[in-house]
């Protein structure tokens, strides 16, 4: 099943997304074909201000595993992580 994760900055976190950004993008690697889609929210500045990611986990409980291991999330970036089943219905490369 595919799981969007829903990631919002804390406040004034530019730099330690910056400084983490290289961790996160080796660990996202990682995961190879279980990342569907990934990237950041952007603020009207531009500014990096949260991360969407789809992933594809077995249950919930493994998509929160794979999120709480992101070094984003354990370098505290992450004001709050909402985790949401998701289904890609349109141009969705691996539909039949």
């Amino acid at each position: 099943m595919l799981y969007a994760l829903i990631c919002n900055d804390r406040p004034n976190s530019v730099e330690l997304r910056q400084k983490t950004r290289p961790e996160h993008l080796a660990y996202l690697a990682t995961l190879g074909d279980a990342v569907k889609l990934a990237g950041p929210f952007l603020n009207d500045a531009g500014d990096s201000v949260g991360t969407l990611m789809v992933i594809e986990a077995a249950d919930q409980s493994t998509a929160a595993t794979i999120a709480a291991d992101d070094p984003y999330k354990k370098a505290g970036l992450f004001a709050s992580v909402e985790i949401k089943p998701w289904r890609w219905v349109l141009k969705n490369p691996e539909a039949k």
